[in-house]
């Protein structure tokens, strides 16, 4: 298995609750080397929509990245970038860079249609998130 093969967990509708609530979905691009999150959550009483470009980087000229990297965009003007890492049945996305102190980690269910976590940041901050799968629609698969 591929390392973006990991995130065909993502596939599908979710709702999410805790610090953040909304849906976000994820679905493969044509071509199966990038997977697209489109995000419509609100937090704090700030309603924000976004999508989010996740695979592996490749600059003209130059080598694939050996991280999952993402770009996310949202309606606030924000651009965000992440890395994407799978353990076992964790999921780590590191806020810029992998090992930053900002980050999100959360445990899928055995059956694979819930994950738990909270987001991390520096000084003790952050808020605990759960998605909770509603379809698995939008998956193409990858090769």
């Amino acid at each position: 298995m591929t390392d973006l093969q990991t995130l065909n967990r993502l596939v599908g509708t979710w709702q999410i609750s805790g610090g953040a609530e909304g849906t976000v979905t994820y679905e493969w691009m044509e071509g199966g080397h990038f997977l697209i999150q489109r995000v419509h959550l609100s937090q704090n009483g700030q309603e924000v929509k976004g999508i989010e470009m996740i695979g592996h980087l490749k600059p003209f000229g130059e080598s694939t990245s050996t991280d999952i990297r993402s770009r996310y965009y949202d309606t606030l003007g924000n651009t965000f970038d992440y890395v994407y890492e799978f353990e076992g049945d964790s999921l780590v996305i590191w806020a810029g860079h992998k090992g930053s102190s900002s980050y999100f980690k959360g445990v899928f269910s055995s059956d694979g249609n819930s994950n738990a976590g909270a987001w991390h940041y520096p000084g003790g901050g952050g808020y605990e998130s759960t998605m909770t799968r509603v379809s698995q629609a939008g998956g193409m698969g990858i090769g």
